[in-house]
């Protein structure tokens, strides 16, 4: 058993393109110092303003998310993924330092607008070039790896963020804009630029017919396809939104017990999601793993409104559940996208897909908290598990009508 298991963990990793690993590192560096945005609610109540005004500067983040993530995906496709990975690291930074010296609210909140609108254009280049340097084979396994770096680097970085946070507010957006720059220049000296990029040069001479019949915004199963993700995201982001409330109001948990139960989400991730995701890699299509996720993500959401079992154990059960559909689900999404793209539409149809989630991310956590004040916390885990399963049956008649692009 012991050597089948190391032997399951050898072919999870192996057979990965060098540039994966080099890319995840540098993820790992970069989010390593992600801890601004977990603390920027707390930054504008020690700076004397409100909850709403620090809920206001929350959600300029995610709006200016969306916009980044579609310039991204332009940028991305016209000058290449290499180069605007490189800016957006670079001047990312810069904005998260500038972001700390600003003190007026008007202020703030224009700052975190442009840096967040900068920092999302980064993710449309990344997941091209994962694409990129991985094969039809082993992209979901490469998209796995690289979410890998970035749970460890969240864990390190929100660990981190606390000690810091406790000496000095302002020290976040020092470390937080100089570990992005490092990250930056990594990728310079780490990662070789690209003979694809050369390719994804000469692409751009295709006739304006064939760039239009090609275009993402076409696609309309893709768009079929992004509105379920809103709906399957909107409920994920409950997890580090309504999720703890509960716990914390309902279930009676403190927060070293609430702590101790979210972090179950990113060790499990890091443990077990690329052994789970090579042993499903080719057995299943893509779609139908999706709304098998989904449908147990639901599931989750049900097992908060057992009214039976201790309060630690429910949380336990439901994150772990939860977790465990996110492992099911989320690394075949990537995959399944992407298998709808060519070299010179990768960019856009990454850049849409990203907007998606950073959509979700603002409807999800504020709906969520919203429904929780005005119907309680038992309706809404019942109206989440509902729009679970909603998502589920939307991803798998997607499966149906089109089975040549949801098989792996």
């Amino acid at each position: 058993m012991l050597t089948a298991t190391i032997n399951l963990y050898r072919k999870a990793y192996s057979g990965l393109n060098r540039n994966i690993w080099l890319l995840a590192i540098v993820m790992l560096i970069n989010r390593s110092g992600t801890m601004v945005l977990a603390f920027l609610t707390l930054y504008c109540l020690q700076e004397g303003f409100s909850i709403e005004q620090g809920g206001i500067v929350v959600a300029i983040y995610g709006i200016g998310s969306m916009l980044g993530a579609f310039i991204g995906g332009k940028l991305s496709d016209r000058f290449g993924f290499y180069n605007l990975q490189f800016a957006a690291l670079f001047l990312g930074g810069l904005m998260f330092m500038l972001l700390g010296q600003m003190q007026s609210y008007l202020a703030i909140c224009l700052c975190t607008f442009v840096l967040s609108m900068v920092n999302e254009t980064f993710r449309p280049a990344n997941a091209s070039a994962i694409a990129h340097y991985s094969t039809i084979k082993n992209r979901t396994q490469s998209f796995s790896l690289v979410r890998l770096a970035i749970n460890l680097g969240w864990g390190v970085g929100i660990a981190v963020g606390g000690v810091l946070a406790s000496i000095n507010y302002h020290l976040l957006f020092w470390v937080d804009g100089g570990t992005s720059m490092l990250a930056a220049f990594c990728l310079l000296l780490l990662l070789p630029r690209s003979e694809g990029e050369q390719h994804r040069i000469a692409m751009r001479n295709l006739s304006s017919h064939e760039k239009q019949a090609s275009a993402a915004h076409r696609d309309r199963t893709f768009w079929w396809f992004l509105g379920f993700i809103l709906l399957f995201a909107s409920c994920f982001f409950q997890l580090f939104t309504t999720v703890p409330i509960f716990f914390k109001d309902v279930l009676k948990l403190d927060e070293f017990h609430i702590g101790m139960v979210m972090s179950l989400n990113g060790i499990l991730i890091a443990v077990v999601e690329m052994p789970i995701v090579f042993k499903l890699e080719g057995r299943k299509p893509y779609l139908l793993l999706i709304a098998a996720g989904t449908l147990l993500m639901g599931l989750s959401f049900l097992l908060l409104n057992i009214p039976f079992l201790g309060g630690m154990l429910i949380a336990v059960m439901s994150v772990l559940v939860l977790t465990v559909a996110e492992m099911m689900s989320m690394p075949f999404m990537n995959s399944y996208y992407i298998s709808r793209t060519k070299e010179h539409n990768r960019g856009a149809y990454a850049g849409m897909y990203t907007m998606a989630w950073s959509a979700a991310q603002v409807i999800g956590s504020s709906s969520g908290a919203i429904l929780a004040h005005n119907i309680g916390f038992v309706n809404l885990w019942y109206l989440t598990a509902f729009v679970c399963v909603v998502a589920a049956m939307g991803f798998y008649r997607l499966h149906l009508r089109s089975p040549k692009w949801a098989a792996s």
